[in-house]
């Protein structure tokens, strides 16, 4: 993975946290919007590489069980951490609650594929 794809990576997380928090209430960005989306992207990114596969490999038998439906729960959780981890760091970026969560997290996953789809090239996507 070069530079260019990581930071191409961080705008598309960055563009799709302002829009799940324009269209989902319960998610609110306070302060300067994109400075605050960014940071909490960023946030978001790390929780996702380092707390997300531990999640998912305590609940596989959740996941198996559903069919993979639990994953939803997964990336709702990621979420919420993110938001507690950027509230820690006094990053105003907030979800209020397991659905806000849940429907974020769908919004945030279905707005990144979509941009990464049109923005991201496929000899970069590997």
């Amino acid at each position: 993975m070069n530079f260019r794809f990581i930071l191409l990576r961080w705008i598309i997380t960055t563009l799709a946290v302002l829009a799940t928090a324009w269209i989902i209430p319960g998610i609110t960005i306070e302060g300067n919007g994109f400075v605050v989306a960014l940071a909490a992207a960023l946030i978001l990114g790390l929780v996702n590489a380092i707390i997300r596969p531990i999640l998912i490999i305590l609940s596989c038998g959740c996941i198996a069980l559903t069919l993979g439906l639990f994953m939803l729960v997964v990336n709702a959780a990621t979420l919420w951490l993110a938001s507690w981890f950027s509230q820690l760091f006094g990053i105003g970026f907030y979800v209020d609650g397991f659905f806000p969560a849940l429907y974020g997290s769908i919004v945030i996953s279905l707005i990144s594929w979509l941009l990464s789809t049109f923005l991201i090239g496929e000899d970069e996507r590997g």
